[in-house]
């Protein structure tokens, strides 16, 4: 199956404009789900993070499924968990088309696509019927037109509706997309949105409440929405969003957007290390930004992240993507004389 991606069904989709080929591509996992099966199982990736269970640490990042219509075909390839999303409480269109461009000489992809999806009240409806072969999240962000003066209850309107179907839910402030959007993790803001969500979420019955943050950040910027994190308490941290910067690519794009991919692999685990020593590792970081190989899992774990997500390794690597750095991922932790994934968390940077 992965040499036959590679040398025919990949150039066939990157024909084809980047959006058009992932909608081929989610309707295949939506319809023909049962194809996908990746029954493989490595105890040393079983873990344990912020109260779930997880049968491995890889899980697919937000923005992929955005509306989770492929939640069991995306837990059939193998992934540990799946975080659908983003979603709002009114549904938008997103932003005009292209809106999703290939950066191939890169390994990477920039999107503009606007948090477009179907809204919340029908991600609600889809979630409640999924059968659960995996955890999963639920990515929420703010409508285009609300202002940030209003963002909380705007927030508040879509936990409410996913709150039941999510096993954790995950406060996205991040996107460069939305305008604005990134003013939110400013300190005072920050402080002000989690704290009043995750009042409404002890009220609901508590679930784990992640926050989203961007790449684009200072250090000290990092450290201080860190420390909001941990004053709310937060119970992970994912790092991190796309970033604005086009510092070292070779492919001549000019398009505005957040770019994902190898060149987002340093910077993300960078952060990572950075939370990871800032925090003492009290929070657990979910690693994202980059991830093509095992060795790449396996570097955001030595620097802090006690999982992993990815959107566009998948996209340059297929379906047999997730069974194949699962593989590899279980040979790195036990060749390095670590019993478990979780004994392999921070070691780097511990050290």
């Amino acid at each position: 199956m992965s040499l036959l991606y590679e040398k025919i069904i990949r150039p066939a989709l990157f024909r084809l404009p980047a959006e058009t080929a992932h909608d081929i591509g989610m309707s295949a996992l939506r319809f023909a789900s049962a194809l996908f099966a990746n029954n493989e199982v490595h105890q040393n990736l079983e873990t344990e993070v912020f109260g779930l269970r997880f049968p491995n640490p890889l899980g697919l990042a937000a923005g992929f499924d955005k509306n989770a219509v492929a939640v069991e075909g995306f837990a059939g390839l193998g992934f540990g968990f799946v975080e659908v999303g983003t979603v709002t409480f009114e549904p938008q269109l997103g932003n005009p088309r292209p809106r999703l461009f290939r950066l191939s000489e890169d390994g990477a992809l920039i999107n503009r696509l606007g948090f477009n999806n179907d809204g919340a009240r029908r991600m609600a409806k889809r979630l409640a019927h999924v059968r659960r072969r995996c955890v999963i999240g639920v990515n929420i962000g703010k409508n285009k037109e609300v202002p940030n003066e209003q963002a909380l209850s705007n927030y508040l309107d879509t936990f409410e509706l996913v709150h039941p179907y999510a096993d954790y839910v995950t406060v996205n402030v991040s996107s460069p997309n939305t305008p604005n959007l990134r003013e939110l993790q400013r300190t005072d803001s920050l402080a002000e949105l989690l704290g009043g969500i995750q009042k409404r979420n002890v009220e609901l019955g508590r679930k784990p409440l992640l926050v989203k943050i961007s790449p684009d950040a200072s250090d000290d910027e990092l450290r201080g929405m860190a420390d909001v994190a941990m004053g709310v308490g937060i119970d992970g941290i994912i790092a991190t969003n796309t970033t604005v910067s086009r510092k070292g690519l070779r492919s001549n794009v000019d398009e505005v957007g957040g770019l994902s991919g190898r060149p987002l692999m340093h910077r993300s685990s960078e952060v990572i290390g950075l939370l990871y020593q800032h925090l003492r590792g009290a929070i657990p970081i979910i690693g994202v930004g980059g991830v093509f190989s095992a060795a790449d899992a396996f570097e955001k774990i030595a620097a802090g992240a006690s999982l992993i997500q990815v959107y566009t390794g998948l996209v340059y690597g297929g379906p047999k993507f997730p069974a194949t750095l699962l593989r590899g991922l279980s040979e790195i932790i036990e060749k390095n004389g670590f019993s478990s994934i979780s004994e392999a968390v921070g070691s780097r940077t511990r050290k």
